[in-house]
């Protein structure tokens, strides 16, 4: 009996670390959503890197008896640093801010586009398959997120204005969330794809430490351009974040990035991507049990559609 459950699982240890990594994002979707309003998008960034960079090295220390990747190859460290900087820099630059505009469920809803990126760009550079039901499955995710975003208008605190007149259809939420929402799933898509290129046969978990310290030197320099330093010391003084930020890091950069990578070691990308896009789903009940969230019957649909699209798109 145990034989069999242990083939079971080792014949779909792709898509249960897919399915895990989607549990480990709603976490800290929510987490990272709290710590950036507390302290700014660029502070949680550039610390729960760090964070993770230290998990990562702890692990792998216990594990290989190395701190560091330095058995990569110059393949691994290109193709790894090229997707930390798309997915880790570019990618959750946008997404952490776009926690702040509108919030981390409904970002987290818009990165539901993630996949079919994902499927894109896998389809541009490693040749993967798409089919017709890739059409149809993008379709689908358009219009569940369509359903979610779009009604009578509210209004914005963070903006001082109103989305859309009232009583009228309009997008309920600020266009900049939600295009900066958009930045963060074409980062996570395209970052994906560029991380199982550049990984191949290497060690997840090294491949994630390359990706990290590439985001780290990433969000330093924009730290530093940006004169953004003294509010990281002041993020680090701030206990009440920095608790947030320990979470967030723990289940997002170390665990999640890691068993998303892991997830696309193997199993294909659309397959890893398809179940890695249920956290809109997942994170509804914690967004309004926790963060009081008012959800409503139209946006849980369009929720559920959208990770169907995505679903139909993989066919």
């Amino acid at each position: 009996m145990f034989t069999t459950l242990n083939i079971s699982v080792s014949a779909y240890q792709g898509e249960l670390a897919a399915l895990l990594t989607a549990v480990f994002w709603t976490i800290t979707a929510l987490a990272f959503e709290s710590a950036s309003k507390k302290v700014g998008s660029l502070s949680v960034n550039l610390i729960r890197l760090c964070m993770a960079l230290i998990f990562l090295s702890v692990y792998r220390y216990f594990i290989g008896g190395d701190l560091l990747p330095t058995n990569a190859g110059a393949h691994e460290w290109i193709w790894l640093s090229v997707s930390g900087l798309i997915g880790f820099v570019l990618g959750d630059l946008f997404l952490f801010q776009s926690y702040v505009v509108i919030g981390a469920r409904i970002s987290m809803l818009i990165m539901a586009l993630a996949p079919p990126i994902a499927a894109i760009t896998g389809w541009m550079i490693m040749d993967e398959k798409m089919s017709f039901h890739s059409i149809i499955g993008m379709l689908l995710t358009f219009f569940g997120i369509s359903l979610a975003i779009l009604g009578r208008k509210i209004s914005d605190p963070e903006l001082n204005e109103t989305i859309a007149p009232k009583n009228r259809i309009g997008i309920k939420y600020p266009v900049k969330g939600l295009l900066l929402a958009f930045g963060g799933a074409a980062g996570q898509g395209i970052g994906l794809v560029l991380s199982k290129y550049g990984m191949g046969d290497y060690d997840v978990f090294a491949s994630t430490q390359i990706r990290v310290i590439t985001g780290i030197a990433g969000f330093f320099l924009i730290i530093l351009f940006t004169g953004s330093l003294a509010k990281v010391f002041i993020a680090v003084k701030n206990v009440s974040a920095m608790k947030r930020l320990s979470l967030g890091a723990f289940f997002g950069p170390f665990l999640g990035v890691s068993f998303s990578l892991l997830a696309v070691k193997h199993t294909s990308s659309g397959i890893a991507s398809t179940i890695m896009s249920i956290v809109p789903v997942l994170i509804i009940v914690p967004a309004v049990l926790i963060n009081k969230e008012k959800v409503t019957l139209k946006e849980v649909i369009g929720a559920l559609l959208a990770v169907a699209g995505v679903s139909l798109f993989f066919i």
